[in-house]
């Protein structure tokens, strides 16, 4: 496989590839430090001789003009070709889908748009995360809940402290710090609790 271009995107495009098991070669006049190792790399300015011998091509530049010579060099040459910025009817021959992959989850978002199918890929990076934390906080509150129950803290306090603890704000705490900043920051909003032994 061929990726003309060395920047981000050529960079997430040649990992898909490497994980699908293809050899990728990239030919860009620099590269983004995020391009492979295991990618082969030609430091050079894009010449239609380069897609000589391929069998996929990627159009990976940040210059449309340059993506639109590489598909329409492809193309005489019938090769299958897309572009990464393929926002028009000049996108090439197909369109790949967004992949999220999140051990052991793997998403894969397609939308006829390459940018909105990263866009809506990202927004669902953010809730697989988020379902993460929530996996981890249901952990926690097995220890937290009959801790706060027992708890010196009033009962009106210790119901609004458990309301806390099932907020967003509770969650960003809980990423940020762990079990243990969780701790320090609901300590924070209920000092009582400083004097409690932790749980």
């Amino acid at each position: 496989m061929v990726i003309i271009g060395g920047g981000r995107a050529a960079a997430r495009k040649a990992r898909g590839a490497l994980e699908a098991g293809a050899r990728v070669r990239c030919i860009a006049p620099e590269f983004h430090q995020k391009v492979p190792e295991e990618v082969e790399r030609i430091t050079a300015r894009f010449q239609p001789s380069q897609l000589d011998g391929a069998d996929l091509v990627f159009a990976a530049t940040d210059s449309s003009e340059v993506n639109f010579d590489v598909v329409r060099e492809a193309r005489e040459r019938k090769l299958l070709v897309s572009r990464t910025d393929g926002e028009d009817e000049n996108h090439g021959d197909f369109v790949l889908p967004a992949v999220l992959r999140s051990t052991p989850i793997v998403v894969s978002v397609s939308t006829g748009s390459p940018l909105l199918s990263e866009s809506l890929r990202d927004e669902i990076r953010k809730e697989v995360e988020r379902m993460e934390q929530y996996k981890q906080m249901a952990e926690l509150m097995r220890t937290l809940r009959p801790w706060l129950l027992k708890s010196s803290l009033p009962a009106l306090r210790r119901a609004l402290a458990l309301q806390d603890l099932a907020s967003g704000a509770a969650l960003d705490a809980l990423a940020q710090g762990g079990g243990d900043g969780l701790c320090r920051w609901l300590m924070e909003r209920y000092p009582e609790l400083k004097l409690e032994k932790a749980p």
